[in-house]
């Protein structure tokens, strides 16, 4: 059914029905490919939630959320499940407004979700915590944000600042892919008229069952996780792999008033070469400027040989994400842009 007000609900005609137990089909932002419909129960909904408002303390009687993203998807969606799980006041906004999230802090807000994005464009001072989701996050952050790691299918974030919440196990798998187990794990995909569990060896039934991300990670000595990347998106160029978040989060640090995102051209000797995309209204760097900051922080061969400037904004996904396969599709003439 469809929710038209506070006292009405529509029942589509071609609605497929739920499970038992069934909580949400949420969609995937679809970086990699066609969104997906992803089912998660009233257990996991509510494991998220807990997990959450523990790791972070939260109070109903002195906290406020301000929900800012897009509840179409698990990332805003997952700050009214917390708010409605603990019963802390919530405040959802219908778009992201820096206006609105600066003025928030001083009417009794104190905790919001942003992407990296948006955070570049808000005053963080005054906020007790912002969790932080998204790619290629800067180096640093302020004290009062917390970097997040998870997915729709792990019901939102599963690791903050590099460390799992409680309940959730993770593993790599033998080529670092990350592997993700706990309650909060989806039930199922929604494929047409019934579900499809994918992929093929993750049964949700299954208490230890392990959901494999596609993303690439290792754990620092510390034991923090460090999340690499998208198997999908990594650039292998002359036999070496270049993890695109790592490059961005050095150009991002270098300069954080550029629309930008790195991603894979194809290159005859190379194989593929790292290109920066700028979107349009930044002004960009010099391709001699750029390498440098990169190779300063990272190795040689992660360096942009190309700078493409767009006649348009960034391709992003409905929930913020830079859509790195688009990027990857354009096919740029080398001969005008490569180092």
């Amino acid at each position: 059914s469809v929710i038209v007000d506070e006292t009405r609900r529509a029942n589509r005609s071609d609605g497929v029905p739920t499970t038992a137990g069934d909580a949400l089909v949420v969609a995937t932002s679809g970086t990699t490919g066609e969104p997906k419909g992803v089912v998660l129960t009233h257990h996991a909904v509510d494991a998220s939630a807990a997990a959450t408002n523990t790791r972070l303390g939260i109070d109903p009687a002195i906290d406020r959320w301000l929900a800012t993203l897009p509840v179409a998807h698990i990332g805003g969606l997952s700050v009214v499940t917390r708010a409605i799980a603990s019963g802390t006041p919530l405040t959802v906004v219908d778009r992201f407004d820096p206006a609105i999230v600066n003025a928030a802090r001083f009417t009794g807000h104190t905790r919001t979700s942003l992407v990296v994005t948006a955070l570049q464009r808000v005053e963080t001072e005054g906020w007790r915590t912002i969790l932080v989701g998204g790619s290629a996050m800067p180096e640093t952050l302020p004290d009062n944000c917390v970097r997040t790691y998870g997915m729709t299918e792990t019901g939102s974030g599963v690791v903050y600042d590099g460390f799992a919440l409680e309940g959730v196990g993770i593993t790599l798998g033998d080529d670092g892919e990350i592997l993700i187990d706990g309650p909060m794990l989806f039930r199922a995909y929604r494929a047409g008229a019934g579900d499809v569990v994918t992929p093929e060896g993750f049964d949700p039934k299954d208490e230890a069952a392990r959901f494999a991300t596609n993303d690439a990670g290792r754990f620092r000595s510390d034991g923090r996780l460090e999340v690499l990347g998208r198997r999908g998106d990594v650039i292998v160029t002359g036999g070496e792999k270049v993890w695109p978040d790592a490059v961005e989060r050095v150009l991002r640090s270098a300069f954080p008033n550029i629309d930008a995102a790195v991603a894979g051209q194809p290159d005859p000797e190379w194989g593929q070469r790292v290109t920066l995309f700028i979107g349009a209204g930044s002004t960009p760097p010099s391709l001699d400027h750029a390498r440098a900051v990169v190779r300063s922080a990272l190795a040689g061969y992660c360096a942009p040989r190309a700078i493409v400037m767009l006649d348009e904004a960034l391709p992003r996904t409905s929930s913020g994400k830079v859509n790195r396969t688009a990027l990857s599709a354009l096919r740029i003439d080398p001969t005008s842009t490569v180092a």
